[in-house]
């Protein structure tokens, strides 16, 4: 009897199984008829390291994943920062990944982070199929810090993204004009815990130099949004990356937004529906 028992159980945790892990499914949480929100997936064992994965109900299998990367000058937010972004990509049918990742301590940098962008994308890789996907299809979007590791990890990774999206990322830690501006006093700061080496305008380390975005250039399209009145990222960060891309004719558009500061889809719906959102799109999908 205790045997049948046994056996029973297994049944009825196997047929559970079957049914969560049906082959007709992508994966294992569904919402409405055919479309899919995962959340907090995770993709390594740091509490940070979760994912939320969004699936609309129709989407081509060669159609880009958008990995999402939050800003918080590298030591602050979290996804739930962007859900507004992932929840217009799945309005428009286009499916995406917005990430948490370790933020900057006294022993972790950019570099883990963009470890964690990596950990990220070859988890969703070995899911893709389940998601009728193609792996290594990703365009990075990131805002603010979150700018400069998809500028900086798109770049280094050009045989995995497709196409990056900035919005008010900082782009130049080392350059002349960098070291040379008011803008450099008030960020070098929060710049040195960043790349975790000491800030000498004196004798700068090569450290900032590999952390800029302008200095790791490669062949990947990129969108870039900068406000005039940015505070937090001076709009000759957009303008400095804006000019390398031109020279090395690298395929890509500044919008440049008059009378904007940081981040301004937080703040500006009329700027956010109007000018970013459809820029994003087109980029997305052109």
């Amino acid at each position: 009897m205790k045997k049948l028992v046994l056996n029973y159980h297994f049944f009825v945790l196997g047929i559970m199984s079957c049914i969560l892990n049906s082959c007709n499914t992508k994966f294992r949480v569904w919402v409405g008829k055919d479309s899919q929100k995962i959340y907090n997936l995770k993709y390594g064992e740091h509490k940070r390291q979760k994912m939320d994965v969004f699936l609309p109900s129709e989407y081509p299998q060669d159609s880009p994943v958008v990995l999402i990367v939050h800003g918080g000058a590298w030591k602050y937010g979290r996804k739930e920062h962007m859900i507004q972004i992932q929840k217009m990509l799945f309005n428009h049918n286009i499916p995406s990944i917005n990430m948490n990742y370790r933020l900057v301590s006294k022993h972790l940098t950019y570099k883990e982070q963009l470890e964690d962008i990596n950990s990220a994308i070859e988890k969703f890789n070995s899911l893709s199929e389940k998601a009728e996907l193609l792996p290594n299809n990703y365009i990075l979007l990131g805002e603010s810090a979150g700018g400069h590791l998809a500028l900086l990890y798109g770049y280094q990774n050009p045989d995995k993204i497709k196409k990056i999206i900035s919005l008010s990322g900082p782009t130049d830690f080392y350059s002349e004009q960098y070291l040379n501006s008011f803008y450099s006093k008030y960020t070098s700061g929060t710049i040195q815990k960043m790349v975790g080496t000491q800030f000498s305008r004196k004798n700068l380390s090569e450290d900032f130099q590999k952390a800029s975005p302008i200095a790791n250039v490669t062949h990947v399209p990129t969108l870039l949004f900068q406000g005039n009145q940015d505070f937090l990222v001076n709009q000759k960060q957009g303008l400095a990356l804006d000019s390398v891309l031109t020279q090395m004719n690298i395929p890509h558009k500044l919008v440049f937004m008059d009378k904007t500061g940081h981040a301004p889809r937080f703040f500006n719906k009329k700027k956010r529906d109007s000018i970013i959102y459809p820029n994003i799109l087109e980029w997305i999908r052109n």
